[in-house]
């Protein structure tokens, strides 16, 4: 499995799993337990959480199996992510959906997701969403005082664009890791606003979520959808893959920015397409076909 560096201490497996849906999976602690297991061995080392996912119940699914084999921990690398307030009848005290960026929100969030995840430190922690109210220094000041209880080892941002992490980085004394971001030909939003040229610049490898458009690109019948599904069926051929997903994953990992895909699934079939993408390679003609049809129209 490929690596990628994001500090001289941390390194992610270019492939990383997603427990957004572990809730909806349906397994026995027992199951989760060899999905995790299964996962590491394939070579994916990182696991992607975060606070609300499930209703917040997911971060305390997989502690609850982990916890039948603690030592697994320290064969994986685990990012979650802080920020976002949901109403859920498991946080009876939320009123509504709102962000949250304030110091004592971010220590109480980590504080539940390392009493969830059943560990003594979260290797990545991310905020979740840019905040209108953030004031950044009270995130810097949770930054230090985390950093410093050994609770958590690096730090990052997720659906930030440039300014805000510029913004950031001027008052928190952690470099910014990573930027967690929609990437998929259907949205080329973040290929557009300079997102990832932020991310070249500053040698920030993204993190990707949504890589197939929510279906989007299998199921859609736009005209938009349409179009990227005749180039990535034509693609699919040209370079021996099997399945558009590996074609999708091909095309992020062609991206010069070290893109990390986040696989959401918990079949353990899905996962090794985006590991079988490792070995395709794609020609900038092809890459543009896909990007081109996107658009609906040529590049100018």
């Amino acid at each position: 499995m490929q690596r990628v560096d994001l500090s001289e201490d941390l390194s992610f497996s270019r492939i990383v799993h997603g427990m957004m849906r572990l809730s909806e999976w349906n397994l026995s602690k027992e199951q989760r337990l060899r999905l995790i297991e299964e996962v590491i061995d394939t070579g994916i080392s990182t696991f992607d959480h975060a606070d609300i996912y499930g209703k917040y119940v997911c971060e305390e699914l997989f502690g609850e199996s982990l916890s039948l084999k603690p030592q697994l921990r320290e064969k994986m690398e685990i990012v979650t992510k802080c920020g976002i307030v949901l109403q859920s009848e498991n946080r009876p005290a939320h009123r509504s959906h709102h962000y949250d960026t304030s110091k004592e929100h971010i220590l109480l969030s980590v504080e539940n997701s390392l009493k969830n995840l059943k560990t003594d430190y979260i290797d990545l922690l991310l905020i979740h969403r840019p905040d209108p109210l953030m004031n950044p220094e009270s995130v810097a000041e949770a930054f230090d005082q985390l950093l410093n209880e050994g609770k958590v080892r690096h730090f990052g941002v997720s659906n930030f664009k440039q300014s805000q992490i510029k913004m950031l980085e001027t008052y928190v004394a952690q470099p910014l890791v990573t930027n967690q971001i929609e990437l998929n030909p259907y949205n080329l939003e973040n290929f557009a606003d300079g997102s990832l040229d932020l991310c070249l610049e500053a040698q920030i490898p993204p993190m990707a979520w949504s890589l197939l458009a929510g279906g989007e690109l299998f199921n859609g019948t736009s005209e938009k959808s349409l179009r990227l599904r005749s180039a990535l069926e034509e693609v699919e051929g040209e370079i021996g893959a099997h399945g558009l997903d590996e074609v999708l994953y091909t095309w992020l990992l062609t991206h010069p920015s070290s893109i990390m895909p986040i696989v959401g699934s918990g079949k353990m079939e899905r996962i090794q397409s985006a590991i079988n993408s490792l070995q395709h390679k794609m020609t900038p003609h092809q890459w543009f076909r896909i990007y081109q049809a996107s658009l609906g129209h040529d590049v100018p």
